[in-house]
């Protein structure tokens, strides 16, 4: 099953994630290495959100990375929710 992490940054995310862009990158390459993280990129044009495609059991996963996540705990993300996704068309 895949799950869909959806953040919505904060107005001032660009100009603060430097200091977290390490760790933070760093979390999610642990996941990928893990198999939980598909993909995951944040929106351009506007800088206004992500989206992280985890793959598991449950939503737990992709929850406990939101959680875990230094743009969350440092307020440069204001709103994250996971959606539940059904792959129809292409490799699941």
């Amino acid at each position: 099953m895949y799950y869909l992490l959806f953040y919505k940054t904060a107005d001032d995310y660009l100009e603060k994630r430097g200091a977290y862009r390490a760790e933070h990158l760093g979390l999610a390459q642990e996941a990928q290495d893990r198999g939980e993280i598909v993909l995951a990129g944040a929106f351009a044009n506007p800088a206004d959100g992500a989206l992280l495609v985890f793959k598991g059991d449950s939503p737990a996963v992709a929850e406990a990375f939101a959680r875990n996540d230094p743009y969350v705990k440092n307020g440069l993300i204001v709103e994250w929710w996971v959606r539940e996704w059904t792959v129809v068309i292409g490799a699941a």
